[in-house]
């Protein structure tokens, strides 16, 4: 610690009196001394700060001039997004099939856009650009061009050969941009499933995708989440068994001339959806625009399985009678008056044929009897029965994954009468899609337990709430088998593979009111192997006419159940299911000795 000098130092004041002299002149003398220090210290510090700064200043002049350097001898180019949420949204998860095979992925590619004011032949650029591009016209280019705009897009997505042609024009005023476009390596398969993609923000160096409709749009969060470290999604579907759902039913709804088609396969276990196909379809990779103008269902775009809701028609009598045997109010032998027609006020339900004056309830569902099924609807009651429909997922949307689905609710009367009931419990006046009834086959398949239809992969079976008891359950499956094997689905059995289902041929409504007499919507729900059930299949026909025979046929029993049997018969080793021969009935043989 240094010490500070006194500047009238007792010593030198001494020795100055000594002498005559003034003391005080020592005290100037040494304040003088310390200022002449003090300025040193300070000129220095100064000098040192100045210095400093100078290197600091030198070296970042030095820099700016290297960077500049840097710029002016590399070739121009647009500036890249430098934001992180700019690259972010480039990556794009894949998505896969149960199997892991890709259902949609990413493929990088480029855009196409022109600074108008550096071309040197627009004229030229225009032709040539009309010559690669069939779709643009050379004359609106060369406008486009030779006009005020210093940016303009032409292209957001081209192929590698069509790069390759822009660049041998040779104009120096067309630039390509990076981008990564979604992928759908199968085309049109599955495609109401995974919707399909397009760019939503767009730079002249990157692009965002987003999901349009199906799962791409309803995952699009999870998708493009860094989170998921790019995690695939892996969904339910097995893709070559939906390639042959997609195969058969095509063929099938081209040999019945119908409008239109939907399938709807499920794990009756899991409620995973192994296979679901709407026909006409589309390709995502060129998604198509939303229809302005007509019926909704006269778009591909339009998903029948999960969208369309319809009258089905007979394939509703066996919630009515699985409903009585659960309250114990008939078993499967307990005769029913069938003699009709039924009247209530103006209206009347007739049967299709005669059939007695009495049938058992199992034969109320293998004949297809109105009668018989609004006779229990009738015994059911309406409250018991709405409670029913409602506990098997009937009065409300599907909790499928996909965006379409939340809004394909089903469309129930408002005054729910006795007559309601009645003809509710054979399949008219409610209207439920495809795969609406598919869950609700499923929960009779899985013993009377709900099942909640899902297109992600699952690995443990669900545990619904009950519906019916297992018993009654069983003997609703029991009857449908029955309906195969003598009833009206006869050409559904398939050889090896028991199947049990039931059909449901329902007139199309008239927009300004009343049915077509003409136009119907045919389907055969079914399941199968019926003495053990894995699976549920659900086959719509829209507008079917069968036409080999004399006369036009329109019954499910002709169109959409020998469809629904051939996709068993593609699909079902391919499920791993193997045939299996029932056992034929032992001949009466009679041991005698002579």
């Amino acid at each position: 610690m240094s010490r500070r000098t006194p500047l009238r130092p007792l010593a030198s004041i001494l020795d100055a009196r000594s002498r005559g002299e003034n003391p005080d002149a020592i005290e100037r003398e040494n304040l003088r001394l310390r200022h002449e220090e003090m300025r040193d210290t300070a000129r220095y510090r100064a000098e040192s700060r100045i210095l400093v700064l100078l290197f600091v200043f030198a070296f970042a002049f030095a820099l700016v001039g290297l960077r500049m350097g840097a710029l002016a001898s590399s070739e121009p180019a647009e500036p890249r997004a430098s934001a992180s949420g700019a690259q972010i949204a480039l990556q794009r998860a894949d998505i896969l099939d149960r199997r892991g095979h890709i259902l949609a992925t990413n493929l990088e590619t480029h855009a196409l856009y022109a600074h108008p004011h550096e071309m040197v032949d627009p004229a030229h650029a225009a032709r040539e650009l009309a010559q690669i591009f069939p779709d643009l016209d050379a004359a609106t280019m060369e406008r486009r061009f030779t006009g005020r705009s210093k940016f303009l897009w032409i292209k957001t997505n081209i192929s590698p050969e069509q790069m390759q042609a822009v660049h041998e024009i040779g104009e120096p005023g067309l630039y390509f941009g990076r981008r990564e476009m979604r992928l759908y390596p199968n085309g049109p398969l599955a495609a109401h499933v995974l919707g399909g993609a397009g760019f939503g923000q767009q730079a002249v160096d990157w692009a965002e995708v987003k999901g349009r409709a199906g799962i791409e749009q309803r995952y699009d969060t999870y998708l493009t989440d860094p989170a998921n470290g790019a995690r695939p999604l892996e969904l339910s579907l097995d893709l070559t068994i939906q390639a042959g759902v997609e195969q058969v039913l095509y063929g099938g709804m081209k040999l019945m001339n119908a409008k239109g088609a939907a399938a709807v396969l499920m794990d009756v276990k899991t409620g995973e959806l192994i296979a679901i196909a709407s026909l006409p379809d589309f390709d995502p990779n060129d998604r198509p625009a939303l229809p302005t103008s007509g019926h909704p269902d006269d778009s591909p775009l339009f998903n029948r399985a999960v969208q369309g809701v319809y009258e089905l028609g007979s394939t509703f009598k066996i919630f009515a009678a699985a409903q009585a045997m659960d309250l114990g109010l008939v078993g499967p032998q307990t005769e029913i008056d069938t003699r009709g027609p039924i009247r209530w006020g103006r209206h009347r339900i007739n049967d299709f044929h005669f059939y007695g004056n009495e049938l058992t309830v199992e034969k109320i569902i293998v004949e297809s009897s109105n009668i018989g099924t609004a006779r229990l609807a009738q015994m059911i009651g309406i409250d018991r029965q709405k409670a029913f429909l409602e506990n098997l997922g009937l009065f409300s949307p599907t909790p499928l994954e996909i965006v379409e689905a939340k809004g394909a609710a089903p469309l129930i009367q408002q005054n729910w009468s006795e007559l309601t009931t009645m003809t509710v419990s054979y399949g008219h006046g409610i209207s439920v899609s495809p795969l609406h009834l598919a869950s609700a086959y499923a929960t009779i398949a899985n013993g009377g337990t709900r099942v909640y239809p899902t297109l992600l992969k699952q690995t443990t079976p669900q545990k619904g709430p009950r519906v019916m008891s297992r018993e009654a359950a069983d003997a609703a499956r029991d009857m449908l088998r029955l309906v195969v094997t003598e009833g009206t689905a006869s050409m559904g059995e398939v050889k090896g593979y028991a199947v049990a289902g039931k059909t449901g041929t329902a007139d199309k409504p008239r927009p300004q009111g009343g049915y077509y007499k003409e136009k119907v919507i045919a389907t055969f729900a079914t399941l199968f192997p019926a003495n053990d059930p894995r699976y549920v299949l659900v086959v719509t026909l829209d507008e079917p006419v069968e036409t080999s025979g004399p006369k036009p046929r329109r019954t499910a029993g002709w169109t959409a159940v020998p469809v629904t049997a051939e996709v068993i018969r593609r699909v079902a080793p391919l499920l791993g299911l193997r045939p299996q021969i029932e056992p034929a009935p032992l001949l009466d043989i009679t041991l005698s000795t002579q």
